[in-house]
């Protein structure tokens, strides 16, 4: 989609802080009041903007632990992948979920008080029930950088 500067400084703002006050998203970026908020409902009616979230601290949540789990399924036929998805989508602890090309099927980001309550989780939902055959889980040590912002 073409976006123009002001666009572009309108969303890097909103990823900065997405309940800044239009008059003050208006002054940075340099426009009115109004014509700044009719860029705004633009920008979300294109779908350019996706929703408005809170992003919460993890471990202050009690959930301390990331694990990244490479997933393989039974099978690659629809109905498999159907039936992963599906149960990937109803499970909170999975944030992150994507079919992969390459070596592994998925790949999920999993969220956890700890590693006790990872090996319950995995024991629980990573199963051949929901189409997977094999999980490998790999556990950070440090987090280096985490954003939400995209390149604008």
């Amino acid at each position: 989609m073409d976006l123009d500067d002001i666009d572009r400084r309108i969303l890097r703002e909103l990823q900065r802080d997405g309940r800044i006050q239009n008059n003050e998203l208006a002054q940075k970026v340099g426009l009115s009041p109004s014509p700044c908020l009719r860029r705004v409902k633009l920008l979300e009616e294109r779908g350019l903007i996706d929703r408005y979230v809170a992003v919460l601290d993890q471990a202050k949540m009690g959930l301390s632990m990331s694990m990244f789990v490479r997933v393989w399924l039974l099978a690659q036929d629809t109905e498999t992948i159907e039936v992963f998805i599906s149960a990937m989508k109803r499970l909170p602890e999975v944030v992150e979920c994507y079919i992969m090309l390459g070596e592994s099927d998925a790949l999920l980001k999993v969220v956890c008080e700890d590693i006790e309550d990872y090996r319950r989780f995995q024991r629980t939902n990573l199963t051949r029930q929901n189409g997977i055959q094999n999980v490998k889980t790999d556990v950070p040590s440090q987090v280096v950088k985490q954003s939400f912002a995209l390149p604008i």
